[in-house]
């Protein structure tokens, strides 16, 4: 198996040309967030979302992303669309400055917790009181397949549901209660969740766990 690279280094090269599959619903997003938000797609990537919102007649939608090959891939596809590398937190944008932000097969990308609670902490500064934040993401799954990986780098990585691909990349699934957490703590209450499968970036098939949820306190407030 290929040494991982660290995450920084994998989404500038490796992960910088893989073909991101994981699906927006729009009816789910037009259901709590009407086209004329202002939307923060944190996590972005080459901008596939961020450039889908805005032929959806979004009108207000800005693209994040840490990685600089990204961003750059994204620019030069989707011309016009609002794509912006940030490296680090605090982004650049005032309390309250979003009415949406989504957070999509983002986390499963970020392996460490104190890193997730940091973007999520981060979504519940930046999306306004009232406003919502939607995630999807990827939680543990049950077959043999991903138990025996997830057993396989437990040990290496101290946390069960975190595994490398073999081409150096470094993901993790979660636990839904870790998922439902993370949002909760950054001040938002869940209003709809939903559950379907999904294709990953290697071509499998895993169940997905979406969670919109709108933000009722500030973010680290106790509920």
């Amino acid at each position: 198996m290929t040494t991982p690279q660290d995450a920084a280094g994998f989404w500038e090269t490796t992960g910088a040309a893989k073909t991101f599959t994981h699906p927006l619903d729009p009816r789910l997003l037009a259901e709590f967030v009407p086209r004329t938000a202002r939307v923060l797609d944190y996590g972005c990537g080459y901008g596939r979302l961020t450039a889908e919102l805005a032929g959806l007649g979004y009108r207000s939608v800005l693209g994040v992303d840490v990685s600089a090959a990204l961003v750059e891939r994204g620019r030069r596809e989707h011309p016009g669309v609002d794509l912006m590398r940030c490296a680090g937190f605090p982004l650049p944008f005032e309390d309250g400055a979003f009415d949406a932000a989504l957070l999509f097969a983002v986390l499963t990308c970020v392996r460490q917790d104190a890193d997730q609670t940091a973007i999520v902490q981060e979504l519940g500064r930046l999306v306004r009181p009232g406003g919502v934040l939607y995630l999807s993401d990827v939680p543990l799954q049950s077959d043999p397949f991903n138990r025996e990986r997830y057993e396989r780098f437990a040990q290496r990585y101290g946390t069960y549901g975190v595994f490398e691909t073999p081409d150096g990349g470094v993901f993790r699934h979660h636990p839904p209660e870790r998922l439902r957490g993370l949002v909760r703590e950054a001040g938002f209450e869940a209003v709809r969740e939903q559950q379907d499968t999904v294709r990953t970036l290697d071509g499998h098939t895993v169940g997905r766990l979406a969670i919109v949820a709108r933000r009722v306190r500030p973010a680290g407030a106790s509920g």
